[in-house]
Order: structure tokens, then C-alpha cells, then sequence
């Protein structure tokens, strides 16, 4: 089910926090309940993908560790939690609002239904087609957003989405590079589309995407509005202090990709290395005395 992982389901909490409903409680409880649900349908997703790539895992030299492809884990059992979850779950996400006194929450179980199917479409066909195949994972960076946005609901800036796109579109085109040069001969072999790809392609493509990153992210943070009223504005132009993290943050991923050749765990590095995630820390605690200085400071009887 890979726990690690489910690091990467903290884009459900995007909505919430850049919509400043982070101190709502009923708003906190229901991004929490969606980043739950998340984590199981996730680790669903892991499941079925470890089941259908075991053969090739065996032949990696790093997910050969993994429990189905090490045999540590029976094919049987993988299939009935990866069931259980989605059976759990997907119910769970219609019913996120009856707590609250709401009806169903149909916005969200589609959401999180749409999620499930463009992961299995990865896991048994996307995978394979070029280009394809980085912007599936992409999207899933994307919908995980949505469905944080949709579950409380707020409204979330098209201009962060866009982020995210280009977000994951590095990390995942830095994976297919470290992929590529692990495997060095037998990439092939392994997984058929890495043929698709070249070193000089994938650094291109990253070089392309990274300098789109900043500059979305900058956009986004000149954009004055947080919500459909035009009225209610973001402390602008406060969040452009915000930019030097972001910055940094992929310089030094870009260091520990092609320095360190490290690009294969997105997880890891942000779990452990320390400058990385140092930094992160210190734009998530900017960005939270910029969008809720006002209410920090009626808390603390300023």
C-alpha cells in the first residue's frame, strides 16, 4: 500500500488552505476525511499496478524489494484489500457530508471515482503510451486537488492547478530519467515505453517545465482573487514573497536529481533531505502568515 507514498495526497489540502477555510472545523474535518479516502483508494491503485508490473519488478533492482514481486505479499490477498478499499471508500466519499447535516456529495465520489479509473487506465494501457503516460500521472496530481476543493467545497484558483500540472509533469518526467539511466541497456526490457524516451529528450522536456513552473507560480501569486466574489481578495501582492522557496525547492530537486541521481522517489527526498524539506516547511509557514495573518492576529488580540 506503499505509506510513504500517500505523502503525495497533501495536494487534497490545497483547496482548503489557499481558500483560507484552514481554522473553519467542519471545513478541516472534511479535507482530513478526503485525504483519508484518498489514502485508501491510493493504496488500492498500488496495489493493482504492483500486481500487474510483478513480472517486470522482478527483473528491477530496486522493486524486485517490493512485497508481491518478492513473493513476501500472496497475489490473492493484494486483490481482496485493493477490492475492500475501493468498496470502502467510494461509498464513503457520496456520504462525506451527512455528518454535517449535508446531502451527498456527488461532486466528490466522482472525483475520487475519476481518479481510481484514470489510474487503472494508467496501470493497464496509459503507461505504455509516450508522453501519455506522464501526463496520467499529472492529472492524478490534479484531481487529488479537485477532490479537496470539491469536498468542503471552495473554490480552488485555475491558476494552481495549472502549478500542480507542471508540478507533476517534473516529477514525473525526473522519475522516467532516473528510470531510464538505472536501468541503462535493459530500460527496454523493463518497461517497454522507456524506449520512447532518451536522456537528451527528458532533460528538455524538464528544462521546458520547470522554467513553466516558476512562471505559473509567480502568475498565480500576482492573481488579487481567491473566490468567485471579486470582492474578496488575497493579500496581494504578499504571496510573491513565496516565490524564492519555489524556486529554490527545484533547484535543489534538480541537484539531487542529476547530482545525486535521485529523482526516482519524489517521496524520499521530501521525507529526507533535509535542505528540501527545510525549505518546504518555511513557504508553508510563509504562506500561512500571508493568507491568514488577519485571523492570527484576531486570535492573538492584535
Amino acid at each position: 500500500m506503499r505509506p510513504r507514498q500517500w505523502s503525495k495526497n497533501v495536494f487534497v489540502f490545497g483547496g482548503i488552505v489557499f481558500a483560507r477555510e484552514l481554522f473553519v472545523p467542519a471545513a478541516l474535518v472534511k479535507a482530513v476525511l478526503a485525504f483519508v479516502l484518498f489514502c485508501m483508494v491510493s493504496s488500492a491503485v498500488y496495489l493493482i499496478n504492483d500486481m500487474v508490473d510483478i513480472e517486470r519488478d522482478r527483473a528491477h533492482p530496486t522493486k524486485r524489494n517490493r512485497p508481491l514481486a518478492a513473493g513476501r505479499l500472496r497475489p490473492a490477498t493484494a486483490v481482496t484489500a485493493a477490492v475492500v478499499l475501493v468498496v470502502v471508500a467510494l461509498p464513503l466519499a457520496l456520504l462525506l457530508n451527512l455528518p454535517f447535516g449535508g446531502g451527498p456529495n456527488f461532486p466528490f465520489a466522482l472525483t475520487l471515482l475519476a481518479y481510481f479509473g484514470l489510474m487503472q487506465a494508467y496501470s493497464f494501457v496509459l503507461k505504455n503510451i509516450v508522453l501519455l503516460d506522464v501526463f496520467a500521472i499529472a492529472s492524478g496530481f490534479v484531481l487529488r486537488a479537485v477532490g479537496g476543493a470539491v469536498a468542503i467545497p471552495v473554490f480552488i484558483s485555475p491558476w494552481l492547478l495549472v502549478c500542480m500540472v507542471l508540478l507533476a509533469l517534473f516529477l514525473g518526467l525526473a522519475k522516467r530519467r532516473h528510470e531510464l539511466i538505472l536501468l541503462n541497456d535493459e530500460a527496454g526490457t523493463h518497461r517497454r515505453i522507456l524506449r520512447e524516451y532518451s536522456s537528451a529528450l527528458l532533460e528538455e522536456m524538464i528544462s521546458v517545465v520547470t522554467a513553466s513552473t516558476v512562471m505559473a507560480y509567480s502568475l498565480y501569486t500576482f492573481y488579487p482573487f481567491l473566490a468567485h466574489n471579486v470582492e474578496e481578495k488575497a493579500p496581494y501582492p504578499y504571496m510573491m514573497f513565496t516565490i524564492p522557496f519555489v524556486i529554490y525547492a527545484i533547484f535543489r530537486y534538480l541537484y539531487l536529481v542529476y547530482q545525486k541521481n535521485r529523482g526516482g522517489s519524489p517521496e524520499e527526498i521530501l521525507l529526507r533531505d533535509v535542505p528540501f524539506l527545510v525549505n518546504i516547511l518555511l513557504w508553508g509557514l510563509c504562506v500561512l502568515v500571508i493568507l491568514y495573518f488577519a485571523q492570527i492576529r484576531a486570535a492573538l488580540g492584535f
